[in-house]
C-alpha cells in the first residue's frame, strides 16, 4: 500500500489493516538494516563526545542512555509508570519514552501501532522529508524508526515491540522556538544517542 493510499485510510479497518501491516514488518524484520543518521555538512558546533550510562533497574527496560542526559518522571496528566524523559539540559531536548505491558486486557497492540502512526502522520503536514525504515539491533531486537525533516515538533521517533509483554516508544523534541535548520547539528548529535539506546535496548523478564 502506497504512503498516500495509506493517509487516505480513515476508517477503522483501514487503521487497524495498517496496524497490522507494521506489526509484521516489525516482527519479520523484513528490509532491516543497520541504520545510521544521513551524513550532512552543518556549520561546526562544538558537541561533547558520545558517552552512556546504565538505566536504573526499576523499569522493565534497559538501555544506555548519554551521560548528558537527566531521568526525569513524564509529567504529563496522561503519564504512566514506567514513562520517562531523557532531558538534555545543555541542549533544551528531551526524548520522551512510553512504555505499555502488552499483557493489560485492555491494552491492544494494534492500536498502539495505529495511534503511533496517527502521531507521526501529524507531522507530515510540516516536513519536507519522512524517512521511515525497520532494523535490527545487536541483541535481536527490531524497531521502526520514522526520521522527520522541516520544521516539526518531532524530528525522530522510533516503536519496538515483542508483540507479546513490552511496547516502547520514544520520540525527540527540544523545548525552543530555534528553527530546526539551526538545531541540525544536535538532532544528528542526539540521534546517534537513541540509536546507541536502541541498539542497548534489552526487556527486562525475569522474576515478572
Amino acid at each position: 500500500m502506497q504512503k498516500k493510499e495509506l493517509m487516505r485510510a480513515s476508517s477503522q479497518y483501514g487503521v487497524l489493516t495498517l496496524a497490522v501491516l507494521v506489526l509484521v514488518g516489525i516482527l519479520a524484520g523484513c528490509g532491516s538494516k543497520d541504520y545510521v543518521p544521513k551524513a550532512k555538512g552543518y556549520n561546526l558546533i562544538d558537541l561533547p563526545a558520545h558517552s552512556y550510562q546504565a538505566l536504573p533497574d526499576t523499569l522493565p527496560y534497559t538501555f544506555e542512555y548519554s551521560s548528558y542526559a537527566q531521568i526525569l518522571r513524564d509529567s504529563s496528566w496522561m503519564a504512566e509508570r514506567y514513562w520517562i524523559d531523557l532531558y538534555y539540559p545543555a541542549f533544551k531536548s528531551n526524548v520522551q519514552i512510553t512504555y505499555k505491558d502488552l499483557r493489560n486486557p485492555d491494552i491492544s497492540l494494534n492500536r498502539l501501532l495505529a495511534d503511533s502512526w496517527k502521531l507521526t502522520s501529524k507531522h507530515q503536514i510540516k516536513a519536507y522529508s519522512v524517512e521511515q525504515s525497520i532494523i535490527r539491533t545487536p541483541n535481536g531486537l527490531t524497531a521502526g524508526v520514522a526520521e522527520l525533516e522541516g520544521e516539526v515538533p518531532s524530528q525522530f521517533q522510533f516503536i519496538t515491540t515483542d508483540s507479546v509483554r513490552h511496547y516502547l516508544r520514544g520520540a525527540l523534541y527540544f523545548r525552543t522556538s530555534t528553527q530546526n535548520d539551526s538545531l541540525a547539528p544536535i538532532i544528528e548529535y542526539i540521534k546517534l544517542d537513541i540509536l546507541h539506546m536502541l541498539n542497548t535496548l534489552q526487556w527486562k523478564d525475569a522474576g515478572n
